[in-house]
Order: structure tokens, then C-alpha cells, then sequence
């Protein structure tokens, strides 16, 4: 998928028009805050993992993610994944993120996602009035508010899965 399919996927909210394109990366949390001029924090990440409830097999051969949306200056606590989802915390590999999550490394996003995927927002992001995640590109990001970006990408939750990142 691209910043085109989220484009069309945030149509029916009036939000397609609100993406923002640069001409250079926004693929982590520091290049997106530099694009934007704003805080590292207020990069809603989206954070993927396998769903390792949804098979009995091995993680390689997993066909759904569980994303996390999340501050960007915050970190996984792995005890409270554990403890939130019951399972252990695994982050996808590069090569199965495109897989499971329908967007490229520095692209994943909370929407367009295949339906097997399932979106948790961490309580991280209620600290912002506004959060910036990005739209299917190493090279776009959107701005919304907490509560749009929970409705949009069809948040089964809040979790609080998170702890401050060490600098």
C-alpha cells in the first residue's frame, strides 16, 4: 500500500487532503519531528508486533500484527505488552512488516491496514491535543487530534504499554 491507498482510505473523513508530502525522509521519529518542527513526542508511532495469539505456530509463519500507536519519545515496556495482550512482545521483521501491516518500513501507519491487523493506542498520545502519525511513506505524515486518530484507525482500545525512553 502508499500514501495513495491511505489517501483514499481517509476520504470518508475529509482527511485525505491533510496529508502532508516532503521531499525528503520522515521515516523515523527524529526526521519526522525535523519536517514538521515539532517535539519527538508528538510523532504518533505506529509500532508493530506479530500477534502470536492468533497462531499456534511459529512467528514466521503469523498472518496478523497487533500496532501499537504510540508517542514518539516513549519505548515498548516489555512486562506491560505482556500484561496488556498476553502474549510477549515481538517486533515484526523488516521483511514481514510490508506482510502484515500492508505499508513498507517508515511507512507504517494505523490506517489501511489489512483487517486481520489490530490497533491499540497507548495512553502516550493523550498528552498532545494533536499527534502526527504517518500515511503509507517513508516521506508523509498527517496531523490529527487524539480522538481522530483513534476513530480512523479503528483503535480496539487504550493500552498503556509504554515507558519513557532512556536518552
Amino acid at each position: 500500500m502508499s500514501v495513495h491507498s491511505v489517501r483514499k482510505f481517509l476520504a470518508p473523513w475529509g482527511k485525505s487532503e491533510d496529508i502532508l508530502e516532503f521531499e525528503e525522509s520522515s521515516a523515523t521519529v527524529e526526521l519526522a519531528a525535523l519536517r514538521l518542527s515539532v517535539e519527538p513526542a508528538r510523532i504518533a508511532k505506529t509500532i508493530a508486533f506479530y500477534n502470536t495469539k492468533s497462531s499456534s505456530s511459529n512467528s514466521d509463519s503469523l498472518d496478523s500484527a497487533i500496532l501499537v500507536i504510540a508517542a514518539g519519545d516513549k519505548r515498548i515496556d516489555n512486562a506491560k505488552f505482556k500484561s496488556a495482550f498476553g502474549i510477549k512482545s515481538k517486533m515484526l521483521s523488516a521483511d514481514d512488516v510490508l506482510r502484515l501491516t500492508g505499508h513498507a518500513v517508515g511507512g507504517v501507519c494505523p490506517f489501511d491496514n489489512p483487517p486481520e491487523s489490530k490497533v491499540y493506542a497507548d495512553i502516550s498520545i493523550k498528552e498532545f491535543d494533536t499527534v502526527f502519525p504517518a500515511c503509507g511513506s517513508s516521506n508523509s505524515a498527517i496531523e490529527m487530534t487524539i480522538s481522530e486518530i483513534y476513530q480512523i484507525s479503528h483503535a480496539l482500545g487504550w493500552v498503556d504499554v509504554c515507558k519513557e525512553r532512556l536518552m
